[in-house]
């Protein structure tokens, strides 16, 4: 594999360790402790410091700056940590925290997108190919699933989860937990259906799509009995009809909500 290159205005600390093939573009720095994988590629002002860890092939954009330290006023000042899978992309002014305390970090799966000054905080957990729109922003302790697209201007507040394959209208605010598979609107958000075409795109099958409508009217529509009653029966039922997978996850991530959910 091919050495990396380092443009000669590029600050890169001793203790940095660059990946082979791995492209340091004009004036970018790279801090003290940090770990760039094979075929990275920082294009021109970027910014990386911390204890922060990237695997192959992610794509910063100028002047993006991750792995800075915790806004959190419990920070103390000891070593933090984040850690990066492959082949994502930050693009411009895109920031992102290392954790707040040393047993805890900030971990970002692969394949993700980040688009122009989305921000991450301290703590958060992103799993894999999620789209955070410009301006999206999660707070500390936020949880995201696979596939996760958080539409423009959106907030997520702290400690909440957002369920895989779930969507985030523009400029919504998020209090509390989205459950997989739904589409959120609104401020304060509020649950409008089934993600009905994302999860088409994913290859869902018309039966899972149908199980899920369904669960979603049975859930969110029906005022019958409290949320737990209707989990119950609704879990009930769909072990009678065959156990479709999806519903049941939806049940087990309501159910583990201590936030509450968005409905």
């Amino acid at each position: 594999m091919a050495e990396p290159t380092i443009h000669e205005t590029a600050v890169v600390d001793p203790t940095a360790k660059v990946g082979e093939g791995t492209q340091v573009g004009p004036y970018c720095v790279v801090g003290a402790d940090v770990e760039l994988g094979p075929d990275c590629r920082l294009h021109n002002h970027v910014s990386l410091s911390g204890h922060a860890k990237f695997g192959a092939r992610n794509e910063f954009f100028p002047h993006c700056a991750i792995g800075g330290k915790s806004q959190d006023l419990k920070y103390d000042g000891e070593p933090t940590y984040l850690e990066v899978g492959d082949d994502n992309v930050f693009r411009e002014f895109v920031t992102v925290n290392r954790g707040t305390s040393a047993d805890g970090k900030t971990a970002i799966g692969n394949a993700n997108l980040f688009l122009a000054y989305s921000h991450v905080a301290h703590d958060c957990t992103i799993s894999d190919h999620t789209i955070f729109s410009n301006n999206g922003t999660i707070a500390g302790h936020v949880d995201v699933g696979d596939h996760v697209v958080l539409g423009g201007l959106s907030a997520v507040h702290q400690f909440c989860r957002v369920g895989a394959h779930a969507m985030t209208g523009g400029c919504a605010k998020i209090v509390q937990d989205i459950p997989p598979f739904m589409i959120a609107d609104g401020n304060p958000a509020k649950l409008r259906g089934v993600n009905i075409v994302g999860l088409q795109r994913r290859g869902f099958s018309d039966a899972e799509v149908r199980a899920l409508k369904d669960a979603f009217r049975w859930l969110f529509r029906n005022t019958a009995g409290t949320m737990s009653e209707r989990l119950k029966t609704l879990r009930k039922r769909n072990e009678e009809e065959g156990g479709n997978a999806r519903v049941i996850e939806l049940i087990d991530f309501i159910e583990a909500s201590e936030r509450g959910i968005v409905q």
